[in-house]
């Protein structure tokens, strides 16, 4: 092990490669079992594998019962704010009588174990309360963003089989109300197994109801003469499905259940992230992520602590409001994303100045490679005091698989790595072959053995779980991550960007990450997206997509500036076809730029899949851009 890895941490390492099972046995201690697991690791016909066999718990139980029946009830648990100012507050015992209503409520329009519940609302306290209570119940719940398209809500509400919807009739962004109703009813125009809606109205008397929808005051009541209980979950019924964050062509349906997907993410709160009882934590994110699911709802109410649940934009109404919450609620832990961080480094260092920040104790960050200017940036924002984490994981992780373990001993931060492998990952960089590489040379990321926070199946799709992601290497039975990346001679790992957005000039394989830091090294640059473009020449060339940060405007000299930049930082083969400035990249909703997007712009083809987009209007700005230029460079 390297000196890099402080003996405590390597010797807790090599416990979880000696005795996996023992391993994650003693971390299934720490969450609440009605019936403790007999067996915690069966794989009777690989690939397919279970977690702590025999064992029953459910989450949401853990999350508010358990804390209430220990005394802990008056504790605050969730903090619901806006970006117009509401503010609800819930304490554990509070937020229980919540779920139980809903969890009657679900029982009196006819839902019960293993139903499935179509959640597409605003990140606000009733979606949230509604989320825990078809998990009390042992229904199955589907979170669908709300802002996604109608398309996008029926495809998954007719692949989930879901007999519920619960929707609102507006949410709040940027000082506007987006109505979600008319949404839905766009979705449900064909054939569907939909037989109820639910709308909490915010703006009562201005949605158009129909005769299958009914009003959320409705759906409590009638749930008056139904019970609350909760169910108990053996360890690997599902609790819910959620979709791919859409880089890939057609979303896949991840399923996470209540056994493993529990003890992994609570253990990794503690382990990674350091998280306690006492923290206010708020997890910049929204309902329809994983992150939201795992670390602003799951994991923080399981461990007991305050959890802050935001709607709206980070910079409205002020470019500031992100920094003033932070200090007005007195936050201890922030969990981000680079897309966010990078929105915020826009705006310079004057809105955080204003504002005291000195109950924050740690930053982590994820969604994808948190660049090293935007890690230098925040660092200084909170003056070297606070450490910054990258680190990383999937929708069907469950959690975080790389790290750096802030809650067992720091390690020394490597800006632009994802840390090393957390315990029980083990993980290896591979040709597409499945040959290990040396230390250095990029590679594919595989994972050699499951880990409890790994999903076992896609939802209606086991045999494309099975083929895509672990029969992706030639004779090998491993689980493929899709990104390339390479480990250092530290262990700790660099991502370059998926697998298949490796960049090949003339031989040359630079990686779109690698590439977009080079940007970031710019002063005026924010953010900065790349692609691949075929070249006759050199076989592929850079095509690059640059937003400023305010204050700076797009300019021939500018451009030029631009790569000589990257021509210092990547040396003379990072050839770029062409610049084009633009106001927003398309993001999915976890952060991730949607290359393949901007690939599609480039070569004129139709992007595929874009559900899951931020802001499908930036596909157009890709678009346009790219058309603009060849029409400049085709006058010239």
């Amino acid at each position: 092990m390297s000196e890099a890895v402080t003996p405590r941490v390597a010797a807790w390492l090599q416990r979880a490669l000696d005795d996996p099972e023992g391993f994650w046995r003693e971390a299934a201690d720490a969450i609440g079992w009605f019936e403790k697991p007999n067996r915690i690791f069966e794989q009777p016909d690989p690939p397919s594998f279970r977690w702590f066999g025999g064992g029953t718990t459910n989450i949401a139980y853990n999350a508010l019962d358990a804390h209430v029946a220990a005394g802990r009830g008056d504790r605050t648990a969730l903090i619901a704010v806006d970006e117009r100012g509401g503010r609800r507050t819930r304490t554990y015992a509070e937020l229980l009588v919540e779920v139980e209503r809903i969890a009657a409520a679900l029982r009196g329009v006819g839902i019960g174990r293993g139903d499935r519940v179509t959640i597409y609302m605003p990140t606000c306290l009733e979606s949230i309360a509604a989320m825990l209570a078809a998990m009390r119940i042992g229904a199955v719940h589907l979170v669908v963003f709300a802002g996604f398209g109608a398309g996008a809500l029926g495809d998954r509400i007719r692949a989930s089989g879901s007999r519920l919807v619960l929707t609102a009739d507006l949410t709040f962004r940027k000082g506007k109300d987006v109505e979600l109703k008319p949404i839905v009813d766009a979705a449900l125009a064909g054939k569907h197994p939909v037989e109820r809606v639910v709308v909490l109205e915010r703006r009562p008397g201005t949605a158009t109801l129909t005769d299958r929808d009914i009003t959320w005051e409705a759906f409590l009541a009638a749930g008056e003469e139904h019970g609350d209980g909760h169910e108990e979950m053996e360890a690997g019924d599902p609790a819910f499905i959620l979709a791919t964050s859409g880089t890939t062509a057609r979303p896949k349906l991840a399923v996470h259940g209540h056994g493993g997907y529990q003890v992994h993410i609570v253990s990794m709160a503690r382990w990674l992230f350091g998280m306690t009882p006492d923290d206010v934590w708020w997890c910049i994110s929204d309902i329809g992520w994983i992150v939201g699911h795992a670390y602003m709802i799951h994991a923080p109410l399981i461990i007991g602590c305050t959890t802050i649940a935001y709607e709206g934009a980070l910079d409205h109404p002020e470019t500031d409001a992100a920094w003033q919450r932070m200090a007005e609620e007195r936050v201890t832990g922030v969990f981000s994303s680079p897309t966010a961080i990078r929105a915020l480094m826009r705006y310079g260092d004057e809105g955080p100045a204003r504002h005291d920040l000195s109950r924050v104790e740690r930053v982590v960050s994820a969604g994808e490679v948190l660049n090293p200017p935007a890690w230098e940036w925040l660092t200084n924002v909170f003056d070297g005091r606070v450490p910054v984490i990258d680190h990383m994981w999937q929708t069907e992780t469950g959690g975080p698989i790389f790290g750096n373990p802030y809650g067992v001993e720091l390690l020394a931060v490597k800006p632009g790595s994802a840390g090393i492998p957390m315990p029980g990952i083990e993980a290896q960089v591979v040709t597409p072959e499945g040959d290990p590489v040396p230390a250095g040379e990029k590679g594919l990321m595989v994972l050699r053995r499951p880990f409890p926070g790994l999903i076992t199946t896609l939802w209606g799709e086991p045999e494309r779980y099975v083929t895509d992601y672990w029969r992706r290497i030639p004779g090998q039975e491993v689980y493929y991550v899709g990104d390339a990346a390479h480990v250092d001679e530290d262990g700790y790992v660099w991502f370059a960007g998926r697998a298949d957005e490796i960049i090949n000039i003339a031989a040359h394989r630079l990686g779109t990450i690698e590439v977009e830091t080079a940007f970031l090294r710019h002063p005026a640059v924010a953010e900065a997206g790349v692609t691949g473009r075929p070249d006759d020449l050199r076989g592929e060339v850079i095509a690059a997509f640059v937003v400023l940060k305010a204050g700076h405007d797009g300019s021939e000299e500018l451009r030029a500036d631009l790569l000589r930049t990257l021509r210092h930082e990547l040396g003379p083969i990072a050839v770029v076809g062409e610049l084009t400035f633009v106001d927003t990249l398309p993001k999915t909703r976890s952060g991730k730029i949607m290359r393949r997007v901007l690939k599609a712009a480039v070569l004129q083809r139709d992007p595929g899949d874009i559900t899951t987009i931020e802001d499908e209007g930036s596909v157009e700005e890709a678009r346009a851009a790219v058309a603009e230029l060849r029409a400049a460079l085709d006058g010239g």
